[in-house]
């Protein structure tokens, strides 16, 4: 694992947490766990800043979409 890991860079590591935590946002949604969601939906927050180039804006607009939907569920 650790040679896998020296072969990624940091942005790409966080793109794919970042991804992973989208998708685990959109399921606690749909399994109506709203404290779960909150919390992945924050932590993707968080990650943004971290996040540049090309996945930025999907990411931005993937969080964007968590929010509104944690919103419309709530």
């Amino acid at each position: 694992m650790a040679d896998d890991l020296a072969s990624v860079s940091v942005e790409e590591f966080l793109v794919s947490v970042a991804a992973g935590l989208t998708s685990l946002a959109y399921a606690r949604l749909e399994a109506k766990s709203l404290g779960e969601a909150k919390q992945a939906i924050d932590a993707l927050q968080s990650l943004l800043p971290h996040i540049g180039g090309e996945f930025h804006a999907d990411l931005q607009q993937a969080l964007t979409g968590l929010q509104v939907a944690f919103v419309s569920a709530g």
